[in-house]
């Protein structure tokens, strides 16, 4: 690239920063280091809801300087989005973009603020992409997007911003144990009605704790078809689903809803499409024998 195209390049960068920066604000929610937010609608600002320790006397310092006192208007560890609402509607709304449109190796930049209010910016590509993706943390984001750039403490919170200046997501350490990934634009807007409305949000639960284990070859015969590992309740919470459905320590679920339980990333995945309230089937593994068991799902609750 020539020294014309690099300065060029350059520019295109501080512009972009410039554009989405007076929209990004430090937000001090938990002791030592703040996180960075994002005004991302008039008197709503969105964070990463691990960096969201306390639920009072949060405050939110904007681009100018100014000091916001806000209240915690709802937050999901599921999707790792909380949602801060500030008394101004005067402070600049990002421009925002379609990830979906994004290239594995488009350039990108990670911004945030400092504990002073500083505007902060780290610069890399996208790493990884792929679809519709279910966290470990329970939530289900439109699309992942994988990040090749670092995130520098504080930097979770702030916006994913391409090279035209249009906000692509919200930047997190949490939900990638450790590696910096963005959750897309449309999981944040719809996550933000959600709590805007309910304040939560809800999703159905069985109310157990489980293991992956092997069937015995002895015992693999009284299935049909045949399962050659379930998962052991090694847990059930009281007054949950579970108990009201009559599981007990020691059951091992083979199969939800008709699908086989293999682990408990499966069991996240099968219960995404069910709805609070639904009567489902669950096929176990009790005392050697099989038995079917109907359960009604419970509303998750808020931690």
């Amino acid at each position: 690239m020539a020294v014309s195209e690099i300065g060029k390049f350059s520019d295109e960068l501080a512009a972009a920063a410039e554009q989405i920066g007076s929209s990004v604000v430090t937000v001090h929610a938990r002791r030592g280091a703040p996180s960075s937010g994002v005004l991302w609608r008039q008197g709503v600002v969105v964070t990463a809801e691990h960096t969201v320790r306390r639920e009072e006397e949060i405050v939110v310092l904007t681009h100018g300087g100014k000091r916001l006192d806000t209240n915690l208007g709802g937050r999901d560890p599921g999707t790792d989005l909380a949602i801060l609402k500030i008394d101004a509607n005067t402070l600049p709304v990002p421009q925002f973009g379609d990830p979906t449109s994004l290239k594995l190796a488009n350039f990108v930049l990670a911004l945030g603020r400092t504990r002073a209010g500083n505007l902060v910016a780290s610069a890399g590509i996208i790493g990884g992409l792929s679809g519709e993706q279910r966290t470990w943390r329970g939530g289900r984001i439109d699309q992942s997007i994988r990040l090749d750039l670092e995130l520098y403490p504080g930097f979770s919170g702030g916006p994913l911003v391409s090279v035209a200046g249009k906000l692509l997501g919200l930047n997190t350490s949490g939900l990638g144990r450790g590696r910096a990934l963005a959750i897309p634009v449309a999981t944040v807007n719809r996550t933000v009605d959600e709590l805007l409305e309910k304040g939560r949000i809800s999703r159905p639960y069985l109310g157990i704790a489980m293991q992956p284990v092997s069937i015995p070859e002895s015992l693999r015969g009284k299935f049909k078809p045949s399962v050659e590992a379930g998962l052991m309740v090694l847990h059930v919470e009281s007054g949950g689903p579970a108990e009201k459905a009559g599981i007990v320590l020691g059951d091992v679920i083979v199969e939800l809803r008709g699908k086989p339980a293999v682990d408990t990333e499966n069991i996240r995945d099968l219960l995404a499409s069910a709805k609070i309230g639904e009567n489902v089937s669950l096929t176990l593994l009790r005392a050697g024998t099989s038995t079917e068991i109907a359960l009604i799902l419970g509303e998750r609750p808020t931690r």
